[in-house]
């Protein structure tokens, strides 16, 4: 690294509210030679807002290959650069990796300007537990992606985060709830710092009746939030799986649950629902 090379500065943005945009912020905004922003025209607005005329330069998914030559030789000819995304902080579900990733290899000094997120945000107002969360961003785009994805994470401890765009929040609400369960408590948070700002919270099923219930559900973006799985496995559970996979080999959900019922002495309800859970990790479709 040369002793004249210049910092990138990884900023973070408002998510809504452009008042939560920190004064360090702001001043590095205003400071840099370039701003790398995921969206030139969203950034650029920010920019305005605040009086900066800080030149910004294009860097997402599509041409982040090609941008991150160009910074990097910028920035070892000693200029600071600050790395923006469309909204919160930067690499948390948006572009930016490999130009981290580069300027780790050059030995190229990174400096955090930390501020809004909307992972944090809507945890600080979900009202669950926090101590230990999993940030999952976007879920597959297919329904059979995405049931299988939420299918091996049903049973993960930790409290889920998850984002999703209001044309699939429905979709996925009650893929949700069917391998969940219904009772799982969980939060959906609307607009977070925005004008229209919203917080569902209950169970999933109650949670899907107050979207289901608002006019005003079908704008926005949308944090998700699930609180984790309460039950640890327990050898009756285990036993249920095993006999489950093996069934599930030659029978059908509905079957598979019958018979797997009668061997464990589990309820049919319970074994059924298992047993959905259990082909979804197969990668089969469900069975009805």
């Amino acid at each position: 690294m040369a002793v004249d090379s210049g910092i990138l500065y990884v900023v973070a943005t408002p998510i809504g509210n452009l008042d939560d945009i920190s004064p360090r912020a702001r001043e590095i905004l205003a400071s840099v030679e370039l701003i790398a922003a995921e969206d030139t025209r969203r950034t650029g607005r920010l920019l305005t807002h605040f009086g900066i005329n800080t030149r910004l330069l294009s860097c997402h998914e599509h041409n982040e290959s090609k941008r991150v030559p160009q910074i990097i030789e910028r920035l070892e000819a000693g200029a600071d650069i600050a790395l923006v995304s469309d909204a919160g902080t930067p690499l948390l579900s948006d572009p930016g990796y490999r130009l981290l990733a580069a300027a780790r290899e050059h030995g190229l000094p990174v400096s955090p300007v930390p501020g809004c997120s909307a992972v944090v945000a809507a945890l600080s107002v979900a009202g669950l537990p926090t101590d230990r969360f999993r940030f999952e961003a976007f879920l597959p785009a297919s329904r059979a992606g995405r049931r299988k994805r939420l299918a091996e994470l049903s049973r993960v401890p930790e409290t889920l985060v998850l984002f999703e765009s209001v044309h699939r929040i429905r979709d996925t609400l009650k893929d949700l709830a069917e391998l969940f369960g219904s009772d799982r408590p969980a939060a959906v948070a609307r607009e977070l710092t925005k004008l229209n700002e919203t917080v569902y919270r209950g169970t999933l099923a109650e949670v899907i009746t107050a979207i289901r219930t608002d006019a005003g559900s079908s704008k926005g973006e949308l944090t998700v939030i699930v609180a984790g799985c309460s039950t640890p496995a327990e050898p009756q559970a285990l036993e249920l799986e095993r006999v489950l996979d093996i069934l599930l080999e030659d029978h059908s959900a509905t079957r598979a649950a019958a018979i797997a019922a009668r061997i464990t002495g589990v309820s049919r309800r319970a074994a059924y629902r298992i047993a959905v859970l259990r082909r979804q990790l197969a990668g089969g479709e469900k069975n009805r």
